[in-house]
């Protein structure tokens, strides 16, 4: 009876652990899209927050990046009726440089479709933009 018990509770384990276990590189993925959502909802700041970056930045430097991101989303608007879904389509991670890359497939207004690749660095337990 004890055996079968033993034999029960392994299995349950190993079912338990496997279940558990994720792709590491989904994190990157999930990260990189997020920061991109920002983009496309117009939070240019929050967007600017997800790049790899020193903890103070000049002032003047910070917003040549926040209307850099806007002048991208126009450029956008303009070329292809604007971005219209982002979804992950892949991720890697480097698990000994803590560096990881992310692909975004953009969707478009005008129905075209362009795939991006997003370098991601781990900085302090977080994923940033490179």
């Amino acid at each position: 009876m004890k055996k079968i018990f033993y034999i029960l509770l392994l299995v349950t384990v190993l079912f338990s652990c496997s279940s558990q276990k994720k792709d590491p590189s989904e994190i990157v993925g999930k990260t990189a899209k997020i920061y991109y959502d920002y983009l496309l909802n117009g939070d240019y700041e929050a967007f600017v927050d997800g790049m790899n970056q020193p903890d103070r930045i000049p002032d003047n430097y910070r917003e040549q990046l926040v209307a850099n991101a806007k002048m991208f989303v126009g450029q956008q608007n303009e070329d292809h009726k604007g971005i219209k879904k982002i979804a992950v389509s892949n991720a890697e991670i480097d698990t000994i440089h803590n560096t990881g890359d992310a692909y975004l497939l953009l969707t478009y207004g005008d129905k075209t479709t362009e795939q991006v690749a997003v370098p991601m660095v781990k900085r302090k337990g977080i994923w940033y933009m490179r």
